[in-house]
């Protein structure tokens, strides 16, 4: 369990923290060669040289020269491609538990517990990006809660400070014990208005009856957005996510329908694989959601 905070600004700062600490964890352990770190294509970890530089996407290196060294990125989602990656200079392994700018990518728990199982038998960190995924987004505190794996490092920030800039890096007492005084630092990391924030916020989103209320209706939404699939064939093939961090799967271009709903004044974001991200407000009500699904339904008519 995660005992120790670093608070930052951004989520960005907030992977950045978790990327020092996993190879500051094995320099002090005298293991000076442990600190290549295993991350998967298709996801998004911030936009500084380092995090852009583990996720690998040439979308967000390009113009910006090389990629900094240290990361092993894998293709697919499967633990038999993470072993092969793994060597003796591996300390950790980053990744998302729900993948936000990568299309609402639900990972399997099944996944996540062979991740965990492989940090085991390899002596590996494990980090969960939970910048999208946490705050109770996924109708969990955090969305690894729902799989029962606990990490050893954890990166937040987004709904922290409910639209004011905060995040935070988690870690166990274990592993944040090499992170000493001079080690890392934040001009602005900690200041007492974002934290006050930030603790207003968690104190109300960890009421059970909040996050019992983000599943519910986040149910509720996902089913009405399945009867899209049967309504437009030819333009939606599947919805994704937990909770209230949901998505569509296009087979029109997804910045088309998004333009077509901003006409609707429906406010929508794309996700990479052509995807549609649905990400409202935790304190939305049902006729709300209603008023959305219909706003989209309509947009979509309209593109027939």
């Amino acid at each position: 369990m995660q005992k120790k905070v670093f608070f930052t600004n951004s989520g960005a700062e907030s992977v950045e923290c978790a990327i020092k600490i996993a190879r500051k964890f094995y320099f002090s352990k005298g293991q000076l060669n442990r600190n290549r770190i295993i991350s998967f294509e298709g996801s998004f970890h911030g936009r500084t040289m380092g995090t852009i530089s583990a996720a690998g996407s040439r979308k967000l290196l390009e113009g910006f020269g090389p990629s900094l060294p240290g990361f092993d990125l894998v293709k697919r989602f499967s633990i038999d491609s993470v072993e092969k990656k793994i060597s003796k200079k591996t300390c950790a392994i980053l990744v998302e538990p729900i993948l936000g700018e990568g299309g609402i990518i639900t990972l399997p728990c099944a996944f996540l517990k062979g991740l965990k199982n492989l940090c085991k038998k390899y002596n590996l960190l494990l980090i969960f990006d939970e910048v999208q995924s946490g705050i109770g987004r996924s109708g969990h505190f955090l969305a690894h809660e729902y799989c029962e794996v606990s990490p050893d490092i954890v990166a937040l920030a987004k709904g922290l400070g409910n639209g004011f800039p905060i995040g935070a890096c988690l870690a166990t007492k274990l592993v944040a014990d090499c992170m000493v005084p001079g080690t890392h630092g934040s001009t602005y990391g900690g200041n007492p208005l974002g934290c006050a924030v930030a603790l207003e916020t968690t104190k109300h989103i960890m009421k059970p009856k909040f996050l019992s209320s983000i599943r519910k209706k986040g149910d509720f939404f996902k089913e009405k957005l399945s009867s899209l699939i049967d309504l437009f064939p030819e333009q939606i093939l599947e919805v994704r996510g937990r909770g209230l961090m949901l998505g569509l799967k296009c087979v029109s271009k997804n910045v088309e329908i998004i333009d077509m709903c901003r006409k609707e004044k429906l406010l929508l974001v794309p996700g990479a694989s052509n995807t549609l991200r649905i990400l409202p407000p935790l304190t939305i009500s049902y006729k709300e959601i209603e008023e959305g699904f219909d706003r989209l339904k309509q947009a979509l008519l309209k593109m027939r």
